[in-house]
């Protein structure tokens, strides 16, 4: 895992659909000075207590309820108080993070371990603008709790650093690492003698012979349908290289009907055209589209490799699922076939106005020890950003697909950004256009003007903070 030079920035699970400007409104001076008279945490530094943790302080963790779980939590936490037995951990899950967290941004008594995710996240534009976030380079420099000589910076995969980073700044720790690309069974492959399609004109050909034969090639999560941007925008970069992305990630004019982006919509249309969709799969959920395809009704699904630990209890022995990148569009793509797109995801922080910052970042320091990372993916069957953690741990047949097809990838792998810096461009512009396109109520050049026109409208809107992605 070590050897892989693809991190590059993350899509982080996106931000959410507000404005920067006004998503903590009144944090300032509505009970944000509260904090500030309020006890805070604060230990001895020291050989053994680099990050000052005092010993017997609280710590307040909120957890992310999705399809991770809480367990892996739950023994990060046990990891924690066997260091620091005086120490009590008040734990709690939801899947509201906003609605639950955002009132105590504002009066200045946030928890201090957020798991900042799911569709119902706060807004990080927002809290970066607002400095919200305590800064994690002091995590960064400290120790690793268990792989001596390095520090916990040493221990993470190229990239994990830059994917939490805003203007420079690391703000968040992306947990996870996650691969992005096209699912299929290969017991069911076996059975029927198919094969993956490497080039796109073999893929149409295998999506007609998958529906002779009565399934539908492909299902999608027809209530999230940005789902399936993220083959359509991956086959462009594979064909035009990675500045077709951080055109997009910079809100460059004209990024989304770049020539690359046109051919890849182009494509990704003949599927529709040619009716190799499940029906009814625009009103389905992620979990209902993903059901249908564990269920042997689709062929295809485009998801992130959470796909297995999320489908669990309802994917059938011996189904095997398996990841994939993209099909190559031709000859003349700047990315070869392999090229998958990885990222760190899953993001957590620590508020600036934590109580028990310093016991938020030696949490963190726990999460990062070689112990806790290969902990979570035996639970949740899902990579971390911590490298070799997955070394003499048993992988689920489909995580082990994605190690396989990370490991091919290689230097080649790219990821774009801009549903992180602007999550409303991705949830709900990109979004929609997503959904019209799928479902065949509009064109490719419909679809990317409908893109276009949501990231010009981000650009504009001054109200948002722009940040800039490097070439």
């Amino acid at each position: 895992m070590n050897r892989r030079d693809i991190l590059r920035r993350s899509a982080a699970a996106g931000l959410l659909a507000t404005p920067a400007a006004g998503l903590l409104s009144g944090c300032a001076t509505s009970g944000g000075g509260d904090k500030n008279d309020a006890e805070t945490y604060q230990g001895t530094k020291s050989a053994q207590n680099p990050l000052g943790v005092k010993e017997d302080a609280p710590l307040e963790v909120v957890i992310f309820g999705g399809g991770f779980g809480e367990e892996y939590a739950k023994a990060h936490e046990a990891m924690y108080t066997e260091k620091y037995p005086k120490a009590k951990i008040k734990h709690s899950s939801t899947q509201e993070i906003s609605k639950t967290l955002q009132p105590r941004f504002v009066d200045g008594t946030p928890p201090d371990v957020v798991n900042n995710s799911g569709s119902g996240q706060i807004d990080f534009n927002g809290l970066v603008s607002q400095n919200a976030l305590a800064g994690l380079d002091e995590l960064l420099a400290a120790p690793s709790l268990d792989i001596p000589g390095k520090t916990v910076k040493e221990t993470l995969l190229p990239g994990a650093v830059e994917v939490g980073s805003y203007d420079g700044k690391f703000l968040v720790l992306n947990y996870t690492y996650t691969a992005y690309g096209i699912w299929h069974s290969a017991k069911l492959f076996a059975d029927r003698g198919w094969s993956y399609a490497k080039t796109w004109d073999d893929h149409i050909a295998l999506c007609k012979q998958i529906k002779a034969a009565g399934i539908a090639p492909w299902t999608y999560a027809g209530l999230h349908p940005r789902y399936m941007s993220w083959p359509l925008i991956s086959t462009a970069i594979k064909l035009g290289g990675p500045s077709v992305a951080t055109a997009i990630d910079n809100l460059e004019p004209n990024a989304w009907k770049s020539d690359s982006m046109r051919t890849a919509a182009d494509a990704w249309h003949q599927i529709v055209k040619d009716k190799y969709i499940l029906d009814g799969s625009s009103g389905l959920d992620h979990k209902q589209s993903q059901t249908a395809w564990c269920q042997g009704k689709a062929a295809f699904i485009s998801c992130g490799s959470w796909l297995e630990s999320e489908q669990k209890d309802v994917t059938p022995a011996g189904f095997n699922m398996t990841i994939q990148p993209t099909p190559s569009l031709g000859s003349g793509d700047k990315l070869p076939f392999e090229a998958i797109r990885g990222t760190a995801g899953e993001p957590f922080m620590v508020p600036a106005k934590a109580r028990n910052v310093a016991g938020g970042l030696e949490y963190f320091r726990t999460m990062l020890s070689k112990k806790g990372a290969q902990d979570f993916t035996k639970k949740v069957a899902s990579l971390t950003v911590v490298a070799g953690a997955t070394e003499g741990v048993e992988l689920p047949y489909g995580l082990s697909t994605v190690v396989k097809a990370l490991d091919a990838s290689g230097a080649n792998g790219f990821n774009w950004v801009y549903n992180n810096f602007y999550r409303k461009l991705e949830r709900n512009l990109v979004d929609a256009a997503c959904g019209e396109f799928f479902s065949g109520r509009i064109g490719p050049a419909e679809f990317l003007e409908q893109c276009q026109k949501g990231a010009d409208s981000i650009a504009q809107d001054s109200s948002i903070k722009k940040y800039k992605r490097a070439a």
